[in-house]
């Protein structure tokens, strides 16, 4: 049976052929020569103090359906900096997350915070892609590559400047993940096969990655309780998107989640 995420991936490879028609890589390559260099993601979260926020927009999930229709994606931005966030996630797929790559060309213009293209990214034209449109940082699920394209496409975000954010849910990934020699390693609390999530999954993982790497926490985390769980484990960084974004003032959750009371003090 096939599983959603081969679903994804498919349907990855399609987008990718019909965007060449439309502008080649060679035109991508040119847009980038004259981009301004990457921001440092991995610094924005390595460094001491409390754990540091990437704070995600989207307007929809596979999971979670419809959550934040008609979104501005300027105005979302602006509201995580002013919150504390140390990052930006721009999802920028269209069919499941509602997103797309002016989305994250957008965020980039509003804010001075490094922003990663979250996507599933399968090919290098995305990377270039990502770069060209102000990226900072490209996420990698290991969970969608073999051992070959995950080195390849890792190799490529570093030549291109920009931070890898490598993904992973099962276990079983990890010794693939420090192979590349990953050293920012997301641990998604959803298993992407059957949309389950338990924040106690990265709780689990989290001693068996090296102390040398940054651990990112993605999915479930909806309060400052859980915010404290991660940050005692010394967990570097959480992803948050969908708890912010259900939320009255998205600005305000952020806020609340770093353990302030949403007015900036």
């Amino acid at each position: 049976m096939v599983t959603l995420l081969e679903k994804i991936v498919a349907r990855k490879q399609r987008e990718i052929a019909t965007a060449r028609e439309r502008v080649s890589e060679a035109e991508l390559e040119s847009v980038i020569e004259q981009s301004p260099p990457p921001i440092d993601f991995f610094g924005a979260l390595s460094a001491p103090g409390p754990i540091r926020l990437i704070a995600e927009f989207k307007r929809k999930s596979p999971s979670a359906g419809s959550i934040r229709p008609g979104a501005v994606v300027e105005d979302i931005a602006r509201a995580y900096a002013s919150a504390g966030a140390s990052a930006l996630s721009i999802l920028t797929d269209a069919d499941d997350f509602g997103g797309s790559l002016d989305d994250l060309s957008a965020a980039k213009r509003s804010v001075a915070l490094p922003i990663l293209r979250k996507e599933f990214i399968v090919d290098r034209y995305q990377v270039l892609e990502a770069r060209a449109a102000g990226a900072d940082a490209v996420l990698l699920i290991a969970e969608c590559l073999d051992d070959c394209r995950l080195r390849s496409l890792y190799r490529e975000i570093l030549t291109l400047g920009m931070t890898p954010l490598v993904e992973l849910h099962s276990q079983d990934h990890l010794s693939r993940v420090l192979d590349i020699g990953a050293t920012l390693i997301g641990i998604n609390n959803r298993d992407l096969h059957t949309m389950t999530t338990r924040l106690e999954h990265v709780l689990e993982l989290c001693d068996k990655v090296p102390r040398a790497c940054v651990i990112v926490a993605e999915s479930g985390i909806r309060s400052r309780e859980d915010v404290e769980r991660l940050q005692n484990a010394g967990i570097s960084a959480m992803l948050v998107g969908e708890s912010l974004l259900r939320s009255a003032d998205p600005g305000k959750a952020a806020a609340m989640l770093l353990g302030y009371d949403g007015s900036g003090s």
